[in-house]
């Protein structure tokens, strides 16, 4: 079973829980995740700077962040996931790129997932193995392409 939590912080996007649980469900489904633990809160640009210098030692504002807490000792055990998503940043990139903001936050999750689930993007070509692999998820779902105007 694949148990999602999705806590709300920024009350200026409103979250559609039902659609980004599909969203979370999916992505482990596609990846051969049959059990985790999944928790996502969706905060503003003051709280994830807080949390983003606490955890990363980086300064300033980030999309999202992602922290795999599973217990690697136990083999079979459940994924447990924590992911930290900006809304605050998504309703401004949607704007300035034209999209729903629904669909930006939904990338942010799938991305803070694939970087879970081995996926990085350090390199160009890592990029943009990420990016597609994102938009190919995003657009099955019916938010569309969302990183890229097409791959």
């Amino acid at each position: 079973m694949i148990a999602v939590q999705i806590t709300n912080h920024f009350e200026k996007l409103p979250a559609d829980t039902l659609k980004l649980k599909k969203l979370v469900r999916t992505i482990c489904r596609r990846f051969g995740i049959p059990k985790a633990g999944i928790s996502i809160g969706i905060v503003d640009d003051a709280e994830i700077s807080v949390l983003n210098k606490r955890f990363l030692s980086h300064e300033g504002t980030t999309d999202s962040l992602s922290f795999d807490l599973s217990d690697e000792r136990e083999p079979g055990e459940p994924k447990v996931f924590d992911l930290i998503v900006n809304g605050a940043l998504a309703v401004r990139e949607a704007a300035r790129r034209g999209h729903d903001a629904q669909a930006e936050l939904a990338l942010y999750i799938t991305h803070g997932l694939l970087h879970n689930l081995g996926f990085d993007d350090a390199t160009a070509e890592q990029a943009r193995e990420m990016h597609r692999t994102e938009d190919e998820i995003l657009h099955h779902l019916g938010y569309g392409l969302v990183y890229n105007n097409g791959w």
